[in-house]
């Protein structure tokens, strides 16, 4: 039975749905790293909000863990590199509080505006300052909005519906898409001059952090307004402050910070700024919805397999696993084959799909096709981390994709380049969920494979069929079954056997001396 871990605070309906999928449960919360560090080894999957830090130190005791879900959006918790390299699935709930800090980035913005915060203390305080808070209305106003993914769309329709012009930057954002939310796509620099207010909803990364810094600040008009609800680590918070203090900037709206907890900053005090304590999903709905989808989506991996929102290799709904799971044994057997007969470095490797297998989700069958090909090579490769490993030792990948059916309604082929050769392998499906190898270096067979193989490359020549089966029978190996096939008579051969038990060092020495054996691999699947 698998093991989870939630070691945040979370509904405790998180722990009901794991346990209803059969997934034993532990809640532990509050631990230190060294109490994580010392009990992370016991379970295969890991519940977390932000105060676990995931670190390298502690995923490396993580022996048996599978998979890591964040309930919300941000990994920053998460050192998703190391759990990659160790195979572990990193998810988050990208959309469980999208609204939610949409939402607080508006209040943040009306509040910035009209100087609720200050104001409402000051009237606590018996004073009655109608003339010091005079705000301004955002009707007419000019809304940047930098990063329009799930929550910045959100922030760019509420914009709208406050009759705010809305102006958006975006890398990723097609002209199509700035169409379907009514807003007009801009470059950053445009951005920066023309926004009276400016809303920060885009990652973390090494081209977004810092974004707010002196320059960009400089390019600003005098009086902008800045919000942000996204990542502390987008805004240098000494560039902030100068620039609030010489009034080039008229306020800021912060609910993130460069360190969290923030219990000390250097905007703290400043009377233009307001700031909450990273409330943008802290609402009793999103905090309900993204504990239920991350223990969905972990219960869906343990015990099914399939792969949400997952940050670290493609992702796999329900739905598609149905169609998906056929192809997937057909994609792990193939590259299993090619790397265990294969003997030099790899340089290149071609996935070719063709009809039906060509209609699904292939990006989950590449990496399946190279935790094959790589894990009789080296170890500790999964699915996971087999796409960073084929990249760090800078193997090309590719796909090619025809969905017209040929000879057979949907086939698989592996092409693998090495520096001594390249090799193929080939396989279809056989009423619709049964594997069989169809093609091997060129040559067509038609072949199941079994938990063990035998693979004899020969010279088509007379007499190798009862050679092999003389030497298997003497050393009581028994032949389950035997596929052979050649390019021409005479030519090329291969012989494929299904044998009962692996043969020892001595029998493989033996079939390999035998006359015309060019080649012999004993294969385990």
């Amino acid at each position: 039975m698998a093991k989870v871990l939630i070691s945040d605070k979370m509904s405790p309906r998180a722990a009901e749905i794991l346990t209803a999928r059969g997934v034993e449960v532990d809640v532990k919360t509050g631990m230190s790293p060294d109490e994580l560090k010392d009990c992370i080894g016991d379970y295969d999957g890991l519940a977390v909000r932000s105060a676990t830090k995931a670190t390298a130190e502690i995923l490396e005791a993580a022996r048996n863990l599978k998979v890591i879900g964040r309930a919300g959006i941000g990994v920053d918790n998460v050192d998703v590199p190391a759990a990659t390299s160790r195979g572990i699935v990193v998810m988050n709930t990208p959309f469980g509080n999208s609204i939610t800090t949409a939402e607080h980035a508006i209040a943040m913005l009306m509040a910035l505006a009209r100087q609720l915060p200050q104001a409402n203390a000051s009237t606590h305080a018996g004073k009655w300052e109608k003339s010091r808070f005079m705000g301004v209305e955002v009707m007419g106003k000019t809304l940047g909005v930098i990063g329009c993914g799930n929550i910045g769309s959100i922030v760019a329709d509420r914009g709208r519906g406050l009759k705010m012009r809305v102006i958006g930057y975006d890398p990723y954002l097609s002209p199509e898409r700035a169409e379907d939310l009514s807003i007009e796509k801009v470059e950053l620099d445009t951005l920066l001059k023309r926004a009276d207010f400016i809303s920060l909803h885009a990652p973390a990364t090494s081209e977004t952090r810092g974004i707010i810094n002196a320059n960009t600040i400089a390019k600003m008009k005098k009086g902008v307004r800045i919000i942000n609800c996204a990542r502390g680590a987008l805004v240098i918070e000494a560039d902030l402050k100068a620039a609030l203090e010489s009034g080039h900037v008229a306020g800021a709206a912060l609910d993130v910070f460069a360190e969290e907890p923030a219990k000390e900053n250097i905007l703290f005090g400043m009377d233009q700024v307001i700031v909450t304590p990273h409330l943008g999903a802290s609402t009793t709905e999103a905090q309900e919805k993204v504990a239920l989808q991350v223990a969905e989506q972990i219960a869906d991996y343990l015990v099914d397999g399939s792969v949400v929102n997952a940050l670290n290799m493609p992702s796999v709904s329900a739905e598609e696993m149905p169609k998906l799971k056929p192809f997937m044994g057909i994609a792990r057997q193939l590259g299993s084959f090619a790397g265990q007969i294969t003997e030099t470095a790899l340089k290149a490797v071609a996935i070719e799909y063709q009809g039906a297998a060509a209609e699904v989700n292939t990006r989950p069958l590449t990496a399946l096709a190279l935790e094959g090909l790589l894990a009789p090579l080296m170890e500790s490769v999964n699915m996971v981390n087999a796409p960073t490993i084929a990249r760090e030792r800078d193997i090309d990948v590719s796909e090619v994709k025809t969905e017209g059916a040929g000879r057979y309604q949907s086939m698989i082929r592996l092409v693998v380049k090495t520096e001594a050769r390249t090799r193929s392998v080939s396989a279809t499906l056989l009423d619709g969920d049964s594997p069989r190898i169809i093609e091997i270096e060129g040559i067509p067979v038609d072949a199941r494979l079994g938990p063990n193989m035998l693979y004899v490359n020969n010279n088509d020549r007379p007499g190798l069929i009862g050679a092999l089966g003389t030497t298997l029978g003497g050393a009581g190996i028994n032949i389950a079954s035997f596929h052979l096939g050649r390019n021409f008579p005479g030519g090329d051969a291969i012989a494929l056997l299904e044998i009962d038990e692996p043969p020892t060092e001595a029998v493989l020495q033996t079939v390999q001396a035998l006359p015309n054996v060019v080649r012999a691999r004993a294969l385990k699947f």
